[in-house]
């Protein structure tokens, strides 16, 4: 605790001065942060090298190591992803209101850094610098916490970071990390109200109900993604394939991968025999329902292992895996309800031509994106063209989907006046 507590002072004596700073000095840190990642890739690697190591040994699955592995192309995209930043807008400073009141005086909103920023994520060791980035951009310190698996990896990026933005003129303590692989780390930082302004939890459905229950810091829910691809009866068969294909393989450890395909029962011969033997060829175990079991032993299907039966468990898991939940539904209202009841307000897609069944799943549907005819892939910071980001909010509250720097701000009022007073 008193560690943890120790470098949130770092960041908050850090975050005053950092908010001073003006959007070209800001910029110039995050290009330097960008240069030393890539003056420094080796040593990231050996560090990453460590982690995957002792990942592989403790039997890991694949997509998790997919999370978690850097290579030399991969760091190049995290720095470039820093460099992304340096072209958008500054989000400080921004007037958004200003009007005369009645007795004179000039009012005026304008954006502010919220302050210290404490950001807690498993393992994916890119979120490392995307956060720290953001962060800065938006002239907020921070506070981070990786997982355990990542350590090495995290701590490493964290260093180097914060040794460039301080040599470009930032604060000492404008990016902190907390090095402990104690689970009671987590759990200080999430008690230091006063010091830290807002928690941004990034990891599976433990991690994030752990710390909206148990914060006494703000919470900004980033969350879990069972997302759904939607097969209306009028939609393109091969576009259908696609997308599908795409939202569930593209990468199966991501928040954005579908984990459940649903089909019109009206075209589920026509479709599922052909899909489902397409996602099992690429080794994705598929869990049907009746009728979608009964589409693939029509076809010949069901002999090998990629096929079991659907539970009520699997409509609401978050596979994160190379598996795939499917049922068959009798048209857009059942799709929709099915959504709404088993989805976690993340990502979902239809794939329809009735501009009807269009219509109904992209306004009735209660998610932070919402797609037509387009793959849940796209939920992402710097596919909406907001650089790189700090999460996905599947919350209502302050920020909802892919939010980064704008959301990392607040604002104050700013008075100027000649003398008034109140009677």
């Amino acid at each position: 605790m008193l560690e943890v507590k120790a470098l949130a002072e770092s960041a908050r004596r850090a975050s005053a001065d950092l908010a001073l700073k003006s959007a070209d000095e800001r910029n110039a840190a995050l290009a330097a942060m960008a240069a030393a990642l890539r003056e420094r890739t080796p040593e990231i690697i050996e560090a990453n090298e460590a982690d995957m190591a002792a990942a592989r040994e403790a039997g890991t699955k694949e997509s998790l190591l997919d999370r978690l592995m850097l290579d030399a192309a991969r760091i190049e995209g995290i720095a470039s992803a820093l460099e992304d930043l340096i072209a958008l807008p500054d989000p400080l400073g921004r007037v958004q209101e200003e009007r005369e009141l009645y007795n004179g005086i000039e009012l005026k909103r304008v954006s502010v850094p919220l302050g210290v920023v404490g950001v807690i994520y498993e393992a994916r060791p890119n979120v490392t610098a995307d956060a720290a980035g953001i962060c800065l951009k938006s002239g907020n310190a921070c506070v981070l916490r990786g997982g355990s698996m990542a350590a090495k990896s995290c701590a490493s990026i964290a260093g180097i970071l914060h040794e460039a933005a301080v040599a470009a003129g930032m604060p000492k303590g404008c990016i902190e990390i907390i090095t402990s692989t104690d689970r009671s780390a987590t759990d200080a930082l999430m008690q230091l109200h006063g010091l830290v302004d807002v928690l941004v939890p990034r990891g599976g459905a433990g991690l994030i109900r752990h710390c909206v229950e148990f914060s006494k810091v703000p919470v900004i829910e980033t969350g879990t993604g069972n997302c759904h691809v939607y097969v209306h009866e009028t939609a393109d068969q091969e576009i259908a394939r696609n997308i599908v294909m795409n939202a569930k393989c593209r990468r199966y450890g991501v928040c954005n991968a579908a984990e459940t395909l649903l089909v019109d029962a009206s075209v589920a011969r026509a479709f599922l025999p052909g899909m489902l033997s397409a996602l099992a060829d690429r080794g994705v175990l598929l869990h049907c329902d009746e009728e979608a079991f009964n589409c693939a032993a029509f076809a010949g299907l069901v002999q090998g292992e990629q096929f079991v039966a659907a539970t009520e468990e699997d409509w609401g898991t978050e596979y994160l895996a190379p598996e795939l939940a499917v049922k068959c539904v009798s048209g857009v209202d059942e799709a929709i309800e099915h959504v709404n009841t088993y989805g976690t307000m993340h990502s979902e897609a239809i794939v329809a031509t009735d501009e009807g069944a269009l219509e109904a799943f992209l306004n009735r549907v209660d998610a932070a994106a919402v797609y037509a005819n387009v793959s849940t892939a796209f939920t992402d910071g710097g596919q909406f063209g907001l650089g790189a980001e700090i999460g996905i909010s599947t919350q209502k509250l302050h920020a909802r989907g892919p939010f980064a720097l704008e959301a990392l701000t607040s604002y104050k009022y700013v008075l100027r006046g000649n003398g008034q007073v109140r009677s």
